[in-house]
């Protein structure tokens, strides 16, 4: 699908403009559209990003999908992976999460690479008339008029600056947000962890080791993560690593790293493996401040962002835009107030704090900062999992936790 071709032209004016066209600005514009709601997607980039980024989707993400009417293609371009363990570097099995114990298979964890994801939203919105993308509009600044409730954003294209105006302005432009940074300047509350990570995409054998489709390695210098994210054998290995290095310096040390801790009772050769791409990058836990001003609202990264152990913030984005969504159409449709943003930003926030920033940390504290050989006697929800692994009911008990980082926004709506 080339630029011109998910762009098309719109008579109506925005009622919303989305700044962002990543899965949460897109999943946002469906769900609007889908009620016949006006929106304009500005993008800086030429067309989706390609680039590979996060890759599962659990129970709360997967209700939006199913309301948007795309998780049919999203598991059929996908899969569901059979499960997650955890397990020391020696490839012992500590203990683990069914991926088929789900009643429901909307319940159940499933993997598509997000650029992926991002086509088949795409697809979807050529079907919506009421939806614009502007592709190539680099976005110089956003701001409001509250007396006359007119929200605008300043862009830049080929052909000059202009000024957009919109009832309503989110941000979904992700962790350089710069509608955030409109709004707060570079105040991001939070921290950055001291751990590196670096992020790859290769093909290596997992399977003949007894590998599940999701992997955490308990170790304190050589702990990752290995998931399968394509039906041809291609695996995310995203592993820590020293910190102070420069990216040319991690890059340079990863066949070593590979050598030290892939599965097997000789470390591999370096062309036992073959690999896809390499990004090191430093991982965040930070809040803004509030998830809604006035009538410029923030969603997934552009106001939120934790580490990626877990799927948290994915997760936790594409629930953003559904609820947003929600609060957007009662307004829209005369069912609810401007008030109802305070309660978006009210509930989400809540929502990272009680849940995605303690869980997603300790998901990934879990595979350094213990005794793999006593991780499961002293770790309590490695324990809850062994447990599951005899009791089914608990075990679906455990997996359906996750939904509650889900909230029903309709409530709010004005009775008749």
């Amino acid at each position: 699908m080339t630029a011109s071709e998910a762009s098309k032209p719109t008579n109506a004016e925005p009622w919303v403009i989305i700044v962002g066209a990543g899965p949460a600005g897109l999943m946002l514009a469906l769900l609007l559209g889908q009620q016949g709601i006006p929106v304009q997607v500005v993008e800086l980039a030429d067309g989706p990003d390609k680039r590979p980024r996060a890759t599962h989707y659990s129970a709360p993400a997967n209700y939006e999908l199913r309301r948007a009417g795309i998780l049919d293609e999203v598991q059929s371009q996908g899969f569901l992976p059979n499960g997650v363990s955890w397990r020391k570097l020696d490839t012992t099995y500590l203990a683990g999460l069914d991926n088929t114990v789900p009643d429901d298979k909307d319940d159940s964890l499933v993997c598509l690479p997000l650029h992926k994801l991002a086509c088949v939203i795409l697809r979807a919105l050529e079907q919506q008339p009421s939806v614009q993308i502007s592709w190539g509009h680099k976005v110089l600044g956003v701001g409001q008029e509250t007396d006359s409730k007119v929200a605008w954003v300043d862009v830049e294209t080929a052909t000059g600056t202009r000024r957009l105006q919109a009832p309503y302005v989110v941000g979904c432009d992700g962790a350089n947000s710069q509608v955030r940074k409109s709004l707060f300047g570079s105040s991001f509350p939070g921290f950055t962890w001291n751990e590196q990570i670096v992020a790859t995409n290769t093909y290596y054998d997992f399977d003949k080791y007894g590998y599940h489709d999701a992997n955490f390695i308990i170790h304190p210098e050589h702990w990752y993560m290995a998931a399968r994210i394509s039906k041809d054998g291609m695996w995310r290995i995203t592993y820590g690593e020293l910190t102070g290095l420069t990216n040319e310096e991690l890059i340079a040390r990863q066949p070593m790293k590979f050598e030290k801790f892939l599965p097997g009772h000789e470390p591999p050769e370096a062309g036992a493996w073959k690999l896809d791409s390499i990004s090191p990058y430093k991982v965040h836990q930070r809040l803004v401040e509030k998830m809604a001003v006035g009538h410029i609202c923030l969603v997934a990264d552009a106001a939120h962002l934790c580490n990626p152990f877990g799927g948290l913030g994915l997760t936790g984005g594409i629930v953003d835009a559904g609820n947003l969504a929600d609060c957007l159409i009662g307004i829209y449709q005369g069912k609810a107030d401007d008030s109802i943003l305070d309660k978006y930003s009210e509930v989400r926030r809540q929502k990272y704090n009680d849940i995605i920033n303690p869980v997603s940390s300790a998901n990934i504290r879990r595979l350094f900062a213990q005794d793999p050989e006593t991780a499961l006697q002293d770790d309590a929800f490695l324990k809850m999992l062994h447990q599951g692994s005899a009791d089914t009911s608990f075990a679906k008990k455990l997996q359906l936790e996750i939904k509650s980082v889900m909230h029903d926004f309709t409530q709010y709506y004005k009775t008749s």
